[in-house]
């Protein structure tokens, strides 16, 4: 079974709101990640910027997942 549109309309503002307050300041924070590029002000190493973008990339993945069963058991259920 899928969701229907009758969700309850308090729950599906409150995600947007929070998820677009999130994912600005999520992009917020990558530009600023971004930032440290210039070597002008910084010294880092290529094993530096791999484990940024490890751990990043890891996160993003498991995050995704989370969303990804929870849209699974909604459609078993």
């Amino acid at each position: 079974m899928y969701i229907s549109c009758t969700m309850d309309s308090s729950k599906a503002r409150n995600f947007r709101r929070l998820a677009e307050a999130r994912g600005n300041r999520l992009l917020r924070d990558i530009q600023l990640i971004g930032n440290l590029a210039n070597k002008n002000n910084y010294t880092y190493t290529d094993a530096d910027v791999r484990k940024i973008f490890s751990v990043v990339d890891e996160e993003l993945r498991f995050t995704k997942a989370k969303f990804s069963v929870n849209e699974r058991k909604i459609k078993l259920d």
